[in-house]
């Protein structure tokens, strides 16, 4: 299988393996270390973990960023926590221009199972307004909205509808979060529905329970299924190999060639 525009996690600790694998394979980065708010609020640990990336030789010219995600709300009925959310947003923003990213992934996370009507509009609205005015402040940076423990694919699809005419703001669908936290034998609909918004997937295995970010082929995803979809769909969209070490990483692009 030949996707254009794939991505790797990389290690710090295993930078320069990393480095060759994206050479070898023409993948990119997507860093994974900045939304750990431990490290977001250790001034002198986060400016030294951008360093080490942002001067790195022979990184690969081309990365995206995985936004700040624990417990922030933007759409909370409550001013504080908005507040706190939209900086860790807005802190998120400022560092992938630092590295260089040309794009970060933040979450949806709602609350699935609350379905009372008004909250799930507010959630559509407050988002569409909110991420509306993050794209116009940081153009030079997209913004992917990422599934997350979504039981569907409805309110993510009104998103992507009002955000239509936003250039810089897109869907990250992660294949294995829609499986998982969702319906399996409806992932179907899930592309079908999404695919007008998708500009970014990750991928991984799993086995239809947990999210265990297994190494591709080790788990019970389709992924002759999922090479039909990105063909018909997605061949426009970056992907994410989202599998954390070397050896899960190699292990994975060795199963994406023989596919």
């Amino acid at each position: 299988m030949q996707i254009d525009k794939l991505l790797l996690v990389p290690q710090r600790q295993e930078i320069e393996s990393f480095v060759q694998l994206s050479k070898t394979y023409g993948c990119g980065f997507e860093y994974n270390d900045f939304f750990l708010p431990a490290l977001l609020d250790d001034e002198e640990e986060l400016n030294q973990r951008i360093v080490f990336y942002s001067k790195r030789e022979n990184r690969p010219a081309f990365s995206t960023m995985h936004g700040a995600f624990f417990d922030v709300t933007i759409f909370s009925d409550d001013p504080k926590i908005k507040e706190v959310s939209k900086y860790r947003v807005k802190q998120s923003l400022e560092i992938a221009k630092r590295l260089g990213a040309s794009a970060v992934i933040f979450h949806t996370n709602y609350i699935p199972n609350f379905a009372v009507q008004s909250y799930r509009e507010s959630w559509v609205d407050r988002n569409a307004a909110f991420w509306s005015k993050m794209a116009q402040e940081y153009p030079m940076l997209s913004i992917y909205m990422e599934n997350m423990f979504d039981t569907d694919c409805r309110l993510l699809a009104k998103l992507g509808e009002k955000m239509q005419g936003c250039g810089n703001f897109g869907i990250c669908f992660d294949y294995s979060h829609a499986q998982v936290f969702g319906d399996e034998n409806q992932i179907g609909e899930w592309v079908e529905t999404l695919a007008p918004f998708v500009k970014h997937l990750h991928i991984n295995d799993h086995d239809f329970e947990t999210d265990l970010h297994l190494a591709l082929g080790e788990g019970k995803t389709d992924w002759q299924q999922f090479c039909k979809y990105y063909e018909r769909y997605f061949k426009n969209a970056s992907v994410l190999l989202e599998v954390t070490g070397i050896e899960k990483t190699r292990k994975s692009l060795d199963y994406l060639s023989r596919l």
